[in-house]
């Protein structure tokens, strides 16, 4: 008879984590850190939120419907989008010590991409068409990913986020990396990992974007530590769930076949220089070596068919 799985103390499945109209809160407490955090609000048409930064800078960003955010520094309305699968999204970034309203008429879910700030930014907005969108890796380790807030892309005073999309039946993040030190090659950063999967997709042109919610559609997401900074972590994820990096090499993260894996990934770190660098695990590395004989999947860059 098998034993009962024991689930890691960094893995949060759907709902675990849920506080009020938020179906994910990780704060720098519950996480058990200092400087990240992450709150997807799960909106009905119409309802409105009004809301603090305190000492954390917020980009707000919607995962599905559209959304408007409003304080004194100006009102914007977010376009949003259907799902994560149909493309980037316009954001807006909100500074520390800053209140404003979150609201929506269509309803949705909205990221708020958080990060303990130094310095007071101003409010700025970012269309989705400004998204730089990269092609990264190739063959079935091919995924896109979306800068939308990456240090090189927009600036903020800590917060570095993405959006990853993985094709079914690929790898992402990967090769194993980590950041959990600070030097000359690499930032010391506590990471999230959140995740959607996407529908079945048959792979005639028929698929639109749809997001799964019944479980059906899964991945897996792997991390584990050094000798001296030992931790272990290998989930199987759905939709809705996240995973916590406080160290380790991460990766990869693995699409079954049939569904598409979507994560927003949310870093931030104590370091004086914001920045995103890597250390790959050594016995990995020569994977990148391996790209340069690959094409790109096809499936990307990821638009699926609208159905309008």
């Amino acid at each position: 008879m098998l034993g009962t799985l024991k689930r890691s103390d960094y893995y949060l499945p759907n709902g675990a984590s849920a506080r009020g109209p938020f179906a994910l809160q990780v704060t720098p407490e519950s996480a058990g850190w200092t400087e990240s955090s992450l709150r997807i609000a799960s909106l009905e048409p119409g309802q409105r939120l009004t809301l603090e930064t305190r000492n954390d800078e917020y980009i707000v960003i919607p995962l599905a419907g559209s959304a408007t955010v409003a304080n004194g520094a100006g009102t914007y309305t977010l376009k949003g989008r259907k799902s994560v699968f149909t493309g980037p999204s316009d954001f807006v970034y909100v500074g520390r010590d800053s209140k404003f309203t979150l609201s929506t008429e269509t309803g949705g879910r909205i990221a708020l991409c958080g990060a303990r700030a130094k310095n007071k930014l101003p409010m700025r907005y970012v269309a989705a068409e400004d998204v730089a969108v990269e092609l990264r890796g190739a063959g079935n380790c091919s995924r896109e990913v979306r800068n939308f807030g990456t240090a090189d892309a927009f600036e903020a005073d800590s917060l570095i986020a993405c959006e990853v999309v993985t094709p079914g039946g690929n790898w992402s993040s990967y090769p194993s990396h980590k950041h959990d030190e600070e030097t000359e090659v690499e930032s010391s950063l506590e990471e999230i990992y959140y995740f959607e999967i996407s529908a079945a997709d048959p792979g005639d042109g028929s698929f639109t974007g749809a997001v799964d919610t019944s479980g059906q559609g899964f991945g897996y997401q792997r991390v584990y530590g050094t000798k001296e900074r030992p931790i272990e972590v290998l989930e199987e994820v759905r939709t809705g769930d996240a995973v916590l990096i406080p160290h380790g090499y991460h990766g990869p993260s693995v699409a079954a076949p049939g569904h598409h894996m979507y994560y927003l990934n949310v870093m931030a770190g104590p370091g004086e220089v914001r920045a995103w660098k890597i250390t790959d695990d050594p016995q990995h590395t020569w994977i990148r070596g391996t790209w340069d004989n690959q094409t790109v999947d096809p499936r990307l860059p990821f638009r699926p068919n609208s159905g309008e």
